[in-house]
């Protein structure tokens, strides 16, 4: 790959890599994918229209310590994703138990509204099953909010703790390079 050109350059090849990122996200990938190599390729930017998030990088195919910058990349990568997952996980639990709860409430309401309707009406039975069947419907919202609350508070140590690690990993990544 030592071919040298008309122009008087050497000729490079390189290797491409698309990523899906958006906002703040894509500025803090592109600036870890930097460590390992990869730079944003403005000419693919350019001419082929990307989907809104993706970002075209590039780096030399015979680049030094290739193996090695691949294997921080992945770990990089892994790290990322378990971010993802942290951040997703921060509400799944508390909507699971929300609309467990919000069920429940729905069971009681329709066993009031079965005993209402009955034949003769069993009135104090609706009247016994109403009352937790509507606390049944409007505890989800206030259950949720603290189910989450707390859940943020220890998913918000996780990614600090990931976001240091992806630092370290960055770090070690462009001693590499340089």
């Amino acid at each position: 790959m030592g071919e040298i050109r008309k122009d008087g350059t050497q000729f490079v090849g390189y290797e491409y890599k698309e990523i899906t990122a958006s906002g703040e996200r894509a500025a803090f990938c592109l600036d870890c994918y930097e460590s390992f190599g990869w730079t944003q390729d403005e000419r693919t930017q350019e001419t082929v229209p990307t989907a809104k998030g993706k970002l075209v990088l590039k780096r030399e195919r015979k680049i030094v310590n290739k193996v090695e910058l691949t294997r921080l990349q992945r770990h990089f990568e892994a790290c990322m994703d378990e971010i993802t997952a942290l951040e997703k996980s921060k509400t799944s639990n508390a909507t699971v138990w929300a609309i467990v709860v919000g069920l429940i409430g729905t069971v009681f309401l329709a066993g009031a509204t079965f005993a209402a309707v009955h034949e003769p009406p069993l009135y104090v039975l609706s009247a016994l099953l109403g009352g937790p069947g509507f606390i049944g419907w409007a505890l989800p919202y206030f259950l949720y909010q603290k189910l989450a609350a707390k859940r943020a508070k220890v998913v918000a140590e996780l990614v600090e703790r990931k976001y240091d690690e992806i630092y370290e990993i960055c770090e070690q990544g462009n001693k590499l390079l340089n």
